[in-house]
């Protein structure tokens, strides 16, 4: 049977109270990577690309087993089946393990947990295919576990992502928003000896407009301002101010709008 769908209070108008909009933020529970609770209050421009299109041309081209880097619960990859024998996923975040487990497994998938280190735990020149959305990766256990002529599909977040909301709080961003770049990406797949075939960047958006969605959204993607990641009062008093900035910004009928880069590399590891 298919998971459940928790239900959750709708979100409150937008010119509501600010402190209507913190209630509604910190109760409604955050699953997984599930957006639904903030669905049309928080919108992301439309990529120019098809990920889960292209990745599942990849495991129904018949090159062979597939590995899928950080599948979180698994619901994605799960979309692209029937798998090859021998196919498997990795995922680094404990919560999501079983979850994916459970979704994965019956359909012949292996999933094994992964440290920080970036070390895969699978033979050289396993997969035909290696997936990765929004995963980080090491461009040399990529390469290894990659069996010659093998593909290399990854979708990754520029880590200019989010600076505006970070800006706007005077939150001090938690990562260097130059390290994740589409031009490093290329590099250092070049370095270890892949041919790119495809290098695609897009310079999206995301549109916020409310704040009960904002703190939500800052919520689920805890990494963001970590401060304000369970949204409890000491955070919320810390940033009151251009909390309540925001608010009224919202409260007049405005959006607010963030970056969301993203960019695409399909790379080859030649024969």
């Amino acid at each position: 049977m298919p998971d459940a769908v928790p239900a959750h209070r709708p979100v409150p108008p937008a010119d509501a109270s600010f402190e209507e909009h913190v209630e509604w933020a910190r109760t409604v529970p955050v699953v997984g990577s599930d957006l639904s609770p903030v669905d049309g209050h928080v919108v992301e421009e439309e990529l120019p690309w098809n990920y889960e299109r292209l990745a599942r041309e990849l495991v129904a081209s018949g090159r062979g087993p597939v590995l899928d880097l950080g599948t979180g619960d698994g619901e994605m990859l799960a979309s692209l089946g029937p798998f090859p024998p021998r196919s498997a996923a990795t995922e680094g975040w404990a919560p999501h393990l079983p979850v994916a487990r459970r979704r994965l497994e019956p359909l012949g998938l292996e999933v094994r947990p992964v440290g920080g280190e970036g070390l895969l735990p699978f033979l050289d020149a396993q997969f035909a295919v290696v997936l990765d959305r929004h995963e980080a990766f090491d461009p040399d256990e990529v390469w290894r576990v990659l069996e010659p002529g093998g593909i290399f599909l990854t979708q990754q977040v520029d880590t200019r992502d989010g600076t505006r909301v970070n800006a706007a709080l005077g939150a001090r961003m938690p990562w260097d928003p130059d390290s994740v770049t589409l031009d490093g990406a290329v590099e250092v797949l070049r370095e270890v000896g892949f041919v790119v075939d495809v290098a695609r960047g897009h310079d999206g958006v995301r549109r916020f407009r409310d704040l009960g969605s904002l703190l939500w959204y800052l919520r689920a993607r805890a990494w963001k301002v970590p401060e304000l990641a369970t949204s409890s009062p000491e955070a919320v008093a810390r940033y009151e101010a251009p909390l309540r900035a925001l608010h009224l910004h919202f409260a007049g009928g405005n959006e607010f709008v963030d970056e969301a880069p993203r960019f695409l590399v399909v790379a080859r590891k030649p024969w």
